[in-house]
């Protein structure tokens, strides 16, 4: 450490000791003030703002701060701004002593970069120009000065710096959570994660691109940016399954944010869904797809039903049942007393904008109130002994009329819809062009079980959508959903209608589209649902795996034709990756000799990628055999635990590990296809730092030479 360097890491302790004393000292001040329970409103409010505090002091108190930038506004004297998770002001001046990185004088310290670009932030009182003289990382770890690195010193022409601090910190083992990337966030994602809030963002993001952390960090930043209009309860992350939920769990709570929904689409539709129903998984069984045999693509459920072509015939549908349905004629509930054809009319026509099965409901109820004013008149001209009588007539009366009018829950209008003998207003000839035979006869026969399908979820719960209006409750004010490339454009058309401010956070990647037997195969089956008002982004830079890892999975994804660019790594080298024969009967004894290799070498997290759910059973019964312990991961497992894991390949997705031995990637496992060729595209990018390929008989196709 020279002199220079010396100088600026002392300076940083000593700032470092008296920002560190001020959080434990406002920390013990609110530990010191009883904590309010009762129910004076004005105190709860209180006893809020002091809990916002513990828990923005408690992260501040482990990692203050991660960065500095010293600014010159035009005309004003230079000033030093501590960037952390969270900010910190001095209790008694109330002078900020550390900037929040969501603050709008924070945004330059990402967006800047060197160079002769434009210094600015906007605040509120508008533009603020100047010039930034140094962005310095700072590490700290439990109040302990760590590290100091300058990325960026006025004058000077050396920018190493910041690649030095992003490779430091992208070379760190992983453990079993998703980290914030708070401190290493680059330009690009930068300008991501402070979009505008109303123009729906889809993100093509490839593999490491930290785009799942990006759109986290995006929630975090929506919540300070729009804290007076939006709500943490009325946000919501998509993500493929619950255990990529626990996966994730740690980042937001890390950033100062809670009460963010978080849940798989499935999940939420059940939940949303009124009626009882059971959810038969047989079409969606991922063993069927993802086993050697895989069932026809022309027969995929998952395509038809999520399309839009689907969805525009249940809206012709829905349309045509609106407007042959409702009350004919007058009504005569007894004698020389009726409710004329012209005063129902406009009734039907008072409701107009109501959805249908609501405008039901509230017919019914006026109708109601209308025989209940003409029952008290005929109590007044012949006594109240005939007004029970008047009333049975009249509920009789009002059932009958109301036949023309029958009542539809969405399942049973679902239902209809597959029926051999549909009700007038569906139209079968275009159902028959939307749908393929078997599926009509497949789903009529589950319908009639009350059992559904993962793809009958977004359907279903359109049409009761459409039947009964949507509670203000349910509404979102903005959406994240993950691993988009396998939502189908019928769910994001869904969720538009609970979302209509469409206020939208996609992201993916095509080229891990392995469930593409139900997702998009272009980003454009989106982009027309948001008519050219949506921001396409993508993300071509890799930061989680190595060089060698990068270019080698490149090779495997070049073969699925995938129409984006390939993943474009840092340049971070390590190990070379290895593909290697083994024998049969020796292949587990290499893979755990393996494994324990790369555990020597420090490694927390280590993956044995199987290619079934079958392979990886039989794998676990040796390991477990040889009394090595490892974790078994299936599509039923809600959280990781890190360590030695055996998994699926179609189940690491969205996970990484530090390093990825993949088992037995032979000819016969995968195939010389696009679909296979994505799964173990997938497989090779979960490695942060080394990857080892074994294969029994003949290598796959797929594999570079």
């Amino acid at each position: 450490m020279d002199h220079k360097t010396q100088s600026a890491y002392r300076k940083e302790k000593q700032q470092l000791e008296k920002i560190a004393a001020e959080i434990t000292k406002q920390q013990k001040n609110l530990a010191n003030y009883p904590r309010y329970s009762g129910n004076n409103v004005t105190e709860q409010v209180l006893e809020s703002i002091r809990e916002e505090n513990r828990t923005s002091l408690a992260i501040a108190a482990k990692e203050p701060y991660f960065a500095r930038m010293d600014f010159q506004e035009v005309d004003k004297e230079s000033r030093s701004y501590y960037i952390g998770k969270v900010g910190v002001a001095h209790e008694d001046s109330q002078d900020s002593l550390v900037v929040d990185w969501r603050a709008p004088v924070a945004s330059m310290f990402y967006a800047f970069t060197g160079g002769e670009e434009d210094v600015y932030y906007i605040s509120p009182d508008g533009l603020i120009d100047g010039n930034i003289e140094l962005k310095r990382n700072i590490v700290i770890r439990n109040q302990e000065l760590q590290r100091v690195v300058d990325t960026y010193v006025e004058g000077s022409e050396d920018l190493s710096g910041s690649d030095e601090f992003l490779l430091y910190r992208l070379s760190e083992n992983k453990d079993n959570r998703l980290r914030d990337i708070v401190s290493t966030i680059q330009a690009k994602q930068n300008d991501i994660i402070r979009a505008e809030r109303t123009k729906p963002l889809i993100i093509q993001g490839a593999a490491g691109s930290g785009k799942t952390t990006v759109a986290l960090h995006r929630l975090a930043y929506l919540l300070y940016e729009y804290r007076d209009t939006i709500q943490a309860g009325r946000m919501v992350i998509f993500a493929p399954n619950r255990m990529f939920l626990d996966y994730i769990s740690g980042v937001l709570p890390e950033l100062g944010v809670g009460g963010i929904q978080q849940s798989t689409f499935t999940d939420w539709t059940l939940s949303m869904i009124e009626e009882k129903v059971e959810l038969n998984a047989s079409g969606d069984d991922l063993q069927k797809w993802f086993g050697k045999k895989r069932p026809e693509i022309e027969k995929a459920e998952g395509r038809i039903k999520g399309s839009l072509a689907f969805k525009k015939w249940i809206d012709s549908s829905l349309e045509a049942y609106n407007a042959a349905v409702g009350p004919k004629g007058s009504f005569t509930p007894f004698e020389d007393r009726t409710l004329s054809e012209e005063k129902v009319q406009q009734w039907l026509s008072d409701l107009a904008a109501y959805p249908v099965g609501l405008k039901r409901e509230m017919m019914v109820n006026r109708f109601r109130v209308w025989i209940k004013e003409e029952i008290k008149y005929m109590k007044t001209v012949y006594g109240s002994h005939v007004q029970k009588e008047y009333r049975k007539l009249a509920n009789e009366k009002l059932k009958e009329y109301f036949k023309t009018w029958p009542k539809q829950t969405a399942l049973s209008f679902y239902k209809s819809l597959f029926q051999t003998n549909t009700p007038s207003y569906i139209s079968a000839t275009e159902r028959d062009q939307v749908l393929n035979g078997w599926l009509i006869k497949e789903t009529a026969g589950r319908l009639k079980k009350k059992q559904l399908t993962p793809d009958d979820l977004a359907p279903l719960l359109y049409i009761q959508f459409k039947l009964n209006g949507i509670n203000k409750d349910d509404v979102f004010q903005h959406i994240v959903i993950d691993e988009a490339q396998d939502f189908s454009p019928f769910q994001i058309a869904l969720l538009i209608e609970v979302n209509r401010s469409r206020s939208f956070t996609i992201l993916g990647d095509l080229a891990q589209g392995i469930h593409s037997y139900k997702g998009i195969h272009s980003w454009e089956e989106f982009r027309q649902l948001f008519n050219g008002k949506d921001l396409y982004i993508e993300l071509e830079q890799s930061y989680r795996s190595t060089l060698e890892i990068i270019e080698y999975a490149n090779e495997v994804i070049s073969h699925a034709n995938i129409p984006v660019q390939p993943a474009v790594p840092v340049f971070r080298s390590g190990e070379r990756v290895i593909q290697q024969n083994v024998k049969k009967d020796g292949q587990v004894t290499k893979l755990l000799s393996t494994a324990n290799e790369m555990s020597k070498r420090g490694m927390n997290t280590i993956a044995i990628v199987g290619r079934s759910e079958e392979e990886c059973h039989a794998l676990f019964e040796e390991v477990s055999k040889q009394d090595k312990e490892a974790n078994l991961i299936t599509a039923q497992d809600r959280s990781y635990a890190g360590g030695l894991s055996i998994v699926p390949i179609y189940l690491t997705k969205g996970l990484e590990f530090d390093g990825v031995i993949i088992a037995d990637a032979c000819k016969e496992n995968y195939r010389k296809d696009a679909e296979d060729a994505k799964l173990l595209y997938v497989g090779c990018t979960r490695a942060l730092h080394e990857l080892k390929i074994f294969y029994v008989g003949e290598p796959s196709q797929l594999l570079p030479n």
